[in-house]
């Protein structure tokens, strides 16, 4: 079922114990805010109980800017307790900071105080910076609670629930339309594995076979524009394309859904194959767990024989190897390594949410140092992201709702998650450069035709988009470009040959 938000742009959430966590509405229209619940109506209420609005001792220390237009809508006590700064409207930031701070430090007074202002300032519904606190807020309950695990299921229950194949694939659709960051880098990974095949062909008197190994839940709408190239860039000899595209899910997720989508996507791609005179073959590999127990000399990608060039496409999938000991996502690169592929292409969102080593033991990834580091960091990218969405979307938008949520669920898997359990640890740059690297793989650039693909793309959008160039920047990466929004780099493309 869709859920029309369109009356709801001043509904506020309210923090309360996780007997009721807070999560998306189920009814088809959201128009009233969600009543607190007695805090003494379950001992987890008792004992997470949440002082009244007169106890608040506002932290002297604390200077917050309260300018955001949107935030007087959500003001009650705090607001007008404490208006001041210098322009901006960063209060989310800094009130979230400093009750991660305290969540470490292990100060139960000031973690009530704040979490009690987060609360009376923090809406889904409200602006960049109210949406910020709700999540936040919720992750951080989650993991004051040790209940991040079952929120987490219980968000994406709701999210089950309320919606279907069909919007799924209209807000990815709508995403595409409005926004790059997704098809930043199709069009990037598109050009460079293009390329690289037109090359194994030029450099080949036999008839050549293309086999691509698509690592990347996409629904595969990264490939209608990949097929129409290779028809008008090959036109006398149209080579043979495969695509083995691997869909990942939990161990206890449903299957029988997502096989059936599956079989309608094979479906629809081999129609628009035909329709674009590709010779062409489609499959979907089911894998329950993350891509590190994925046996991929098992995927026989060489069907076609020793002609066939194999390209490994990699889009936001190298995260979905949970870090964790024995360097998973060292030993996983070094696993494409033995592909011998002509060329891996790895897109990834641009944000430092690891402990210090990656692949550390989950006591390591957890103290509070790292807890702390991992905090501000997501604070840093949400907030760029939501502000993204906020410019590109509509006011009222289901599809723009969707995606915050996701966004939401994502940021209490962060906060409120062992960093061992964790699918939301993405690196930077400079990390998966060099693990690609030790795996035994050289940075390919991407030549002028792709870079003005790129450019022409982001031209499409609303300003603030720009493309910047990892070799030039002062990314220690060295190796292929940054989608960036408001000068600041958000999603890294690049492109990798053995």
């Amino acid at each position: 079922m869709d859920e029309d938000f369109s009356s709801s742009s001043s509904s506020r959430q309210h923090f309360h114990s996780h007997g009721a966590a807070v999560q998306p509405p189920t009814s088809s229209v959201a128009t009233a805010p969600t009543p607190p619940l007695s805090t003494s109506s379950t001992a987890a209420g008792a004992a997470h109980a949440l002082f009244e609005p007169a106890d608040l001792s506002f932290p002297p220390d604390l200077n917050l800017d309260f300018s955001s237009p949107a935030s007087s809508s959500g003001g009650g006590a705090a607001s007008s307790a404490a208006v001041g700064g210098g322009g901006g409207g960063r209060w989310a930031s800094q009130l979230l900071l400093e009750c991660a701070r305290a969540v470490a430090a292990r100060d139960s007074q000031r973690v009530q105080q704040l979490m009690w202002m987060l609360n009376e300032l923090a809406s889904p519904y409200g602006d960049v910076e109210q949406k910020l606190a709700s999540y936040f807020l919720q992750g951080l309950f989650a993991r004051l609670t040790a209940s991040g695990p079952r929120t987490l299921r219980t968000l994406a229950a709701a999210s089950d629930r309320n919606t279907s194949f069909d919007s799924t694939r209209r807000t990815a659709l709508r995403f595409q339309e409005l926004s790059p960051w997704s098809s930043f880098g199709h069009v990037a990974a598109n050009g460079a594995i293009l390329e690289s095949f037109l090359e194994a062909a030029a450099a080949s008197s036999e008839p050549q076979r293309f086999h691509i190994l698509d690592l990347s839940n996409t629904f595969c709408t990264q490939w209608p524009t990949l097929l129409e190239a290779l028809a008008t860039r090959s036109a006398d000899d149209t080579p043979h394309l495969s695509i083995t595209t691997v869909v990942s899910a939990a161990p206890s997720a449903p299957t029988a859904a997502v096989q059936r989508v599956m079989r309608e996507i094979g479906q629809r791609m081999e129609k628009f194959a035909r329709l674009m005179g590709v010779p062409f073959s489609f499959r979907a590999v089911h894998h329950a767990g993350d891509l590190a127990e994925l046996d991929l000399d098992a995927l026989d990608l060489r069907d076609g024989g020793a002609t066939t060039a194999v390209a490994v496409n990699c889009v936001n999938s190298l995260r979905g190897v949970v870090p964790g000991g024995a360097r998973r996502r060292d030993a996983f690169t070094s696993s494409l390594r033995r592909l011998d592929p002509r060329v891996v292409t790895v897109v990834e969102e641009e944000a430092d949410l690891v402990a210090s080593d990656p692949d550390a033991s989950e006591e390591g990834g957890d103290t509070e140092a790292a807890f702390l580091k991992v905090f501000g960091e997501g604070l840093r990218f949400f907030s760029a992201y939501m502000d993204s969405l906020e410019e590109s979307f509509p006011k009222t938008s289901n599809e723009r709702l969707a995606l915050e949520r996701g966004a939401g669920r994502a940021i209490v898997d962060l906060v409120s998650c062992p960093a061992s359990e964790s699918m939301e640890r993405r690196e930077t740059a400079a990390a998966w450069a060099r693990r690609m690297r030790s795996a035994g793989f050289s940075p390919v650039a991407f030549s002028e035709d792709v870079a003005d693909d790129v450019r022409s793309l982001l031209r499409r959008y609303r300003e603030g988009w720009s493309m910047r160039d990892a070799c030039l920047d002062d990314s220690a990466a060295g190796a292929g470009v940054f989608l960036a929004w408001k000068e600041q780099p958000l999603v890294w493309a690049s492109a990798w040959r053995p």
